[in-house]
């Protein structure tokens, strides 16, 4: 019999508490071995009850969520989901729990659908599963390694000719853009687009952050902004981030996300580098569940563009850079630590 995902469910709130765990145990796979009120005690419960996996809420009397990431991380590091408001404090507050160790983040929108069929309870499920069951991963400094074995096939970038590096990421995505994009250095000279999986309130701190962070100038993508060398744009939450023009002349066009299910989605973001930048694009695309980027990839190939992709091993989830390495589509899979030196090197 397979081995049940045990999960510690961490909350100030008792009625939330009660749904989270409700929520997961409709899951066979999946078993709610504890709750905690606050970080002090997600803590000791870690410890004691040794977890597979914590879903963790950000404000908490005691010891808040962050606080207590980091001090479990230090301890006892095990698998971490944040909860967190859909403000930009919430924002603030995910993305340092983020930095200290947590995995991935979900908003609170109970009134979404908790329990409906795409609602809550189902998205937190899946990534539970997802994520308990991967190896923990370590955590690295973000400093230039030594190139290490990469996994190459297809195409290689003539130096000089690459026009526009796009980045696609999910699951796990934001602490692995911020390792490579705070290594690449100010001269880099090609621009960066940037889209990862992240809600409407949560993009301009994320960007705000990276530009204090890297040596290149990194903001939210804006209605027409141009791409330029030297620039890092990350594409806003609830929008679909396009880039439109002529090569030499490449700029952002946003438009409503409506009904689709990635906002912003990858997939559209690299369809529309590859019919307008063809095969002067760089793709790279990062941890994350599902297969989004896939389609994507496979237009930029048919124009001639190259497409890289994470490696297994340094994935939080291992879903879109092994959906497109299964489809052939992937040129180089490289490890997380060695992105940066690989960009740097071959653009």
């Amino acid at each position: 019999m397979k081995k049940k995902i045990r999960v510690l469910v961490v909350d100030d709130s008792s009625f939330f508490r009660g749904r989270i765990s409700r929520a997961l145990e409709e899951d066979a796979g999946i078993e709610v071995v504890g709750q905690a009120a606050d970080g002090q005690e997600a803590v000791e419960k870690n410890r004691q009850l040794r977890p597979d996996l914590i879903t963790m809420d950000v404000e908490m009397p005691v010891m808040d969520g962050i606080q207590a990431v980091r001090a479990i991380m230090a301890e006892q590091p095990t698998h971490i989901i944040m909860f967190s408001s859909l403000t930009s404090d919430g924002a603030q507050a995910t993305l340092d729990a983020l930095s200290a160790g947590a995995q991935d983040f979900l908003t609170k929108q109970i009134d979404t659908g908790f329990n409906s069929k795409g609602g809550l309870g189902e998205i937190l499920r899946d990534r539970v599963l997802a994520i308990a069951q991967r190896p923990l991963a370590r955590r690295r400094a973000a400093v230039s390694p030594a190139p290490a074995k990469t996994t190459s096939r297809g195409s290689r970038l003539t130096k000089g000719s690459t026009e526009l590096l796009v980045i696609g990421a999910s699951t796990g995505g934001p602490m692995a853009l911020q390792q490579i994009l705070t290594q690449l250095p100010r001269t880099f000279p090609v621009p960066v687009l940037v889209a990862v999986h992240m809600p409407s309130a949560f993009t301009p701190s994320f960007a705000e952050r990276l530009d204090q962070l890297c040596a290149l100038k990194v903001s939210e993508a804006g209605q027409g902004d141009a791409l330029v060398a030297g620039r890092v744009l990350i594409a806003p939450g609830g929008m679909q981030t396009l880039v439109d023009g002529r090569p030499q002349h490449l700029r952002v066009k946003l438009h409503d996300a409506q009904d689709q299910i990635y906002k912003p989605s990858v997939d559209v973001t690299l369809g529309s580098a590859a019919a307008h930048a063809g095969r002067n694009v760089l793709a790279v695309v990062l941890t994350g569940m599902g297969a989004d980027g896939r389609e994507g990839a496979r237009l930029l190939k048919q124009r001639g563009a190259t497409v890289w992709t994470q490696d297994e091993d340094s994935c939080v989830v291992y879903g879109m850079p092994q959906a497109i390495e299964k489809a052939g589509l992937s040129d180089q899979v490289l490890p997380l630590d060695d992105i940066a030196a690989a960009l740097v090197h071959e653009v």
